[in-house]
């Protein structure tokens, strides 16, 4: 028998999600051919098998959490499929000689088997369903799994159920005495019209490293806004030629990626990390670009953007946005990062503070275009103009307040002048 394991995901992942069996038990498998798919922190990936043969069991279920290395299923090289219920049959000549051997059981033996198959029944009747994790935690603090009412959509007890249902005693026995008299009539009315939904794995890991971020950095926002009407100007002019001759649209993001790279060469603290007591300075320009996928906000990568040109860095966040949409991002193109933009605008979003995706010190946030009445200042005069705010928030640890303004001057500049932008970017 051979057992399936989690395979090594990323340097940085030592645990996965069992998200989906994409087999049955008793089905056939060939060597290199998916059998389950993982969700981790960043994305989903499958798992191949190493071996052909017939799969003869799963160890876990949707839902549980597993670590790399760990055994997940167990193969029979030597199974065979058989019938349409594809069940196992192996070609042990042990087995069959154990079967020729054995004696039929006494009408006595017959009872005691029975009864003690019913008895078994009914215990695992009353045994509730449980992750691993589940039994060992409930165990620890005492508690009867057949009591804790916290089930995940599956029906299944997991560690959080547990967790909040130690809370939910802890709460009762510090509640003064009046309060426990108090009719539960209007919870329980409360609690049909509440929908318990279990965070994935990939919403947890974004919750935690937002939060982290806040905690460990000390993350400042300043605000700027761009006349968009020299970069509008030129889309509208060059969009046909540029789509007949590259076969990608000319969007908004190849002009802030390019003015971000120009920003960043001036002030590289920017594009920068702290490591320990030290700075770690990137003379590279591998941009992320914050895209909004079914389950989250993941933030692929644009490697090497400054030698990109336009199209080029049109046509490769139109590729990761695809994968992203897909749910086929791969671990290379999510790791990496040293600077980050967000467009919110394309929610409509007219004004927010982006938080830092750590460890970078700066993202910059692009909002929705509103036209509005500005000073245009070379003429005096006033006038209706498409603009965005723009936002960059960064880590007051190694960037100082002026440059942060000034950062983000220079991204204007460029931007109102995209002929500097080709000059500079």
């Amino acid at each position: 028998m051979i057992e399936i394991k989690v395979p090594e995901l990323a340097e940085s992942l030592t645990e996965g999600t069992i998200a989906q069996w994409l087999k049955k038990e008793g089905d056939y498998i060939e060597k290199g051919e998916a059998i389950v798919e993982l969700e981790t922190d960043k994305v989903n990936v499958e798992v191949n098998s190493e071996y052909s043969g017939v799969i003869s069991g799963f160890l876990f279920q949707p839902g549980d959490n597993v670590e790399v290395g760990q055994a997940i299923a167990t193969l029979d090289e030597n199974g065979t499929v058989t019938g349409d219920t594809n069940e196992v049959a192996t070609a042990s000549k042990q087995e069959e000689k154990v079967e020729q051997q054995q004696k039929p059981t006494t009408a006595t033996e017959e009872k005691q088997e029975t009864n003690a198959v019913t008895v078994q029944e009914k215990e695992n009747q009353r045994k509730p369903i449980a992750s691993p994790a589940a039994r060992k935690r409930a165990r620890e603090l005492g508690i009867d799994l057949n009591d804790v009412p916290y089930q995940d959509t599956l029906g299944r007890v997991r560690v959080d159920g547990v967790e909040a249902y130690k809370k939910s005693l802890s709460s009762k026995e510090n509640q003064p005495e009046v309060r426990k008299q108090q009719p539960q009539q209007k919870a329980d009315e409360k609690d049909d019209m509440v929908e318990r939904i279990k965070m994935s794995r990939r919403r947890q890991t974004i919750a935690k490293r937002l939060v982290e971020a806040q905690h460990n950095a000390a993350m400042l926002t300043t605000f700027n806004e761009v006349d968009m009407t020299a970069i509008m100007d030129v889309r509208n002019r060059r969009k046909d030629s540029f789509y007949k001759k590259h076969g990608v649209k000319l969007g908004f993001m190849s002009f802030f990626t390019k003015a971000v790279i120009g920003a960043l060469k001036e002030f590289p603290l920017l594009n920068a990390e702290i490591q320990g007591d030290e700075i770690l300075l990137k003379k590279f320009y591998d941009i992320g670009i914050a895209v909004s996928a079914e389950e989250g906000l993941v933030v692929p990568v644009v490697r090497g953007a400054d030698r990109l040109s336009f199209a080029g860095i049109e046509k490769e966040i139109g590729v990761l946005s695809e994968k992203a949409k897909t749910n086929t991002l791969g671990l290379r193109d999510l790791q990496g990062g040293t600077f980050t933009i967000t467009n919110g605008g394309i929610f409509g979003s007219l004004y927010s503070t982006p938080i830092l995706n750590a460890p970078q010190v700066g993202i910059l946030g692009m909002h929705t275009i509103q036209r509005r009445p500005v000073v245009i200042d070379k003429e005096d005069t006033i006038a209706v103009r498409p603009m965005m705010y723009i936002a960059l928030s960064y880590d007051h640890r190694i960037v100082d307040g002026k440059d942060a303004v000034q950062f983000l001057a220079k991204i204007k500049a460029l931007l109102e002048d995209p002929e500097d932008l080709l000059l500079e970017g």
